[in-house]
């Protein structure tokens, strides 16, 4: 194996600079420097980067801190995390909290141990020894996907980057009222999350825009897994008057949603239209293919490695946060004709427009028939499997 007196005499020059090309800490000119490199290249020379760590006190590494990594979503992070880690030249060590505060706090102190520069970290809904572990050790971190707030009015305690999460949720809900559905549900994640909150947000000025009244029973709470949206979706359609519209806060949650109605027996959309928060891979796969928001997920990973760089770099600026847009993916589980297939006419159809909404909506159309037991609660159980009237709901 090569070693760094060999590159130095392979390229005519000292041992001290090839130090120098190799770790950037002196310039050096144009042609001695390329000799060097060349010299590289030739002998296939690996830098020990453990020892260059203890001369230069850094590793050139980046500590991950993010939970359910076999969720599809903090896959896509991590890989955009990786690719934007790779490109600057830095390695990533990763490690899952289990969304658990105690947890969380040791993961991140193995971290630190590691002498990473920095961490990207996705908190807990209970954050509290997170933060007074690096902010006692002065730790330059980023926080992903779920924000902190800060207290008072210092701002938030870290750089942070997530997606917007308030106008796309709101954004689905105005749009199945604008089909014509007027008991429209959701299921959110795990309380204590801002993501949780910032959709719930969502949700409630998405009915207030479609002119619908917040009713707290159209509202549980899955804990953001697949398990848990399945009892809170089996609540919802035990309910006097159950919903006729679900929108689920993240990707696992509508597989949870989705087994409770196949449990009832309850087709999608004929009995009951869905709209989901998280896009994923197989999202077009299904029958019907999901209408969803999608998240930037890759793009929210290789953020955060620059906004961490940029601490590195500058770190007594202040703190920020940074949203990335989401983007409304139409498809056909919310009702509405297939874009891929033949449409008939719009003459033809029968045109029922939703009430008007702040955020542009409502552009599909669905038929409707009077019934006049929509305003009756107690007529307002269908026979399992039975097709649903949206405007009384």
């Amino acid at each position: 194996m090569a070693t760094m007196t060999d590159v130095a005499r392979c390229a005519g020059v000292s041992v001290a600079t090839v130090s120098h090309v190799l770790n950037g800490t002196r310039p050096v000119l144009p042609h001695t420097r390329q000799a060097v490199l060349d010299a590289v290249e030739k002998l296939g020379y690996t830098p020990n980067t453990l020892a260059r760590s203890l001369v230069t006190a850094r590793t050139r590494s980046i500590g991950l801190a993010v939970s359910a990594i076999s969720n599809p979503y903090f896959t896509e992070i991590l890989q955009g995390v990786e690719a934007a880690a790779l490109e600057y030249g830095y390695s990533l060590l990763i490690a899952d909290p289990h969304d658990d505060p105690e947890h969380e706090r040791k993961v991140v102190q193995l971290l630190h141990e590691r002498r990473v520069e920095g961490m990207i970290v996705a908190p807990s809904s209970q954050p509290r020894e997170l933060l007074a572990y690096l902010g006692r050790h002065r730790v330059p971190a980023v926080f992903l996907d779920r924000v902190v707030e800060g207290s008072g009015e210092g701002g938030p305690p870290f750089d942070q980057v997530c997606a917007e999460n308030t106008e796309p949720t709101a954004r689905l809900v105005t749009h199945l009222a604008g089909l014509g559905h007027r008991r429209i549900a959701l299921v959110a994640g795990r309380p204590g999350f801002s993501t949780t909150a910032e959709r719930i947000t969502g949700y409630r000025h998405g009915l207030a825009g479609a002119g619908l009244p917040f009713d707290a029973r159209l509202l549980v709470h899955g804990d953001s897994e697949s398990a848990g949206a399945e009892r809170a979706t089996g609540g919802l359609l035990s309910l006097g008057a159950p919903p006729t519209a679900l929108v689920t806060g993240n990707n696992a949650m509508t597989i949870g949603a989705l087994r409770a109605l196949r449990a009832r027996g309850l087709s999608v959309p004929g009995d009951i239209a869905l709209c989901c928060f998280d896009d994923f891979a197989w999202a077009d796969l299904f029958s019907p293919r999901l209408t969803a928001i999608a998240q930037p997920s890759r793009d929210i990973g290789a953020r955060a490695v620059r906004v961490l760089l940029d601490r590195l770099a500058a770190p007594d600026r202040p703190a920020r946060t940074e949203r990335l847009s989401c983007a409304f993916v139409h498809r056909t589980s919310c009702g509405c004709p297939d874009p891929q297939e033949p449409q008939e006419p719009q003459e033809l159809r029968n045109d029922l427009r939703g009430p008007g909404s702040p955020y542009g909506l409502g552009t599909c159309s669905r038929p409707t028939t009077a019934d006049p037991a929509a305003d009756n609660p107690a007529s307002q159980q269908p026979a399992k499997g039975a097709p649903r009237d949206r405007r009384s709901r």
